[in-house]
């Protein structure tokens, strides 16, 4: 048998997708559910089981090695936990050790979506063949990070570069996060939005303002 997969998960604040990706980066399989953010924490790990479950179901999955989670911030990685600011029901929660026990004990890597995002940039799209690099993930939240001489720099808790709650404007809007004038608060696709509609911008006919 192959086993020549890793199942990748990306957990942020719209959606939580998964896929099967073999070495050269290509996917192989692929689900996804929307991320039940305003609920609690057991149910937004039930869409995560979700998804989890029409890979396991894959005629593919019996050559997955491991699993790798990129999820929106602040992570633990080193404790194997999360606690996303736009996803209130997860705080402190142990999110390794549950997918490794809906995956049958795989091994389980955690880091921050950004960092997820620049070592798939480093290895395969804007920034392959540079040294140094700050990359940037503008969804539902603002994430970012790191690579510093030719390596990806995650930091100790999966968190480096992760620059959307840097505060920006200290007499700024409230964030969630409980600082004032992040980054995210201003640039994040919904706070544009939200910033648009507050300026006179109106949408187009379909209303939509995401």
């Amino acid at each position: 048998m192959h086993t020549d997969l890793v199942a990748a998960l990306d957990i942020g604040g719209t959606k939580i997708a998964g896929a099967l990706v073999d070495g050269h980066g290509r996917i192989q399989a692929r689900a996804q559910r929307a991320t039940p953010a305003r609920e609690d924490g057991d149910t937004v790990m039930g869409a995560v089981e979700a998804v989890l479950a029409e890979l396991t179901a894959s005629p593919l999955w019996g050559r997955a090695t491991a699993v790798g989670i990129g999820s929106a911030g602040p992570v633990d990685a080193s404790a194997g936990t999360v606690s996303p600011v736009n996803v209130p029901g997860w705080r402190d929660y142990p999110l390794v050790r549950r997918v490794r026990a809906a995956t049958g004990g795989l091994p389980v890597e955690l880091i921050g979506d950004g960092v997820a995002i620049t070592a798939a940039e480093h290895w395969q799209g804007a920034a392959r063949g540079h040294d140094n690099a700050l990359c940037m993930v503008v969804s539902t939240g603002v994430g970012g990070g790191l690579v510093l001489g030719g390596r990806l720099h995650p930091g100790p808790t999966g968190n480096a570069g992760h620059i959307g709650h840097i505060s920006v404007d200290l007499d700024g809007d409230p964030c969630p996060c409980g600082a004032r004038g992040c980054v995210e608060r201003i640039a994040s696709g919904p706070n544009i939005a939200r910033r648009a509609l507050e300026g006179g911008w109106v949408p187009g006919p379909d209303g939509d303002t995401s």
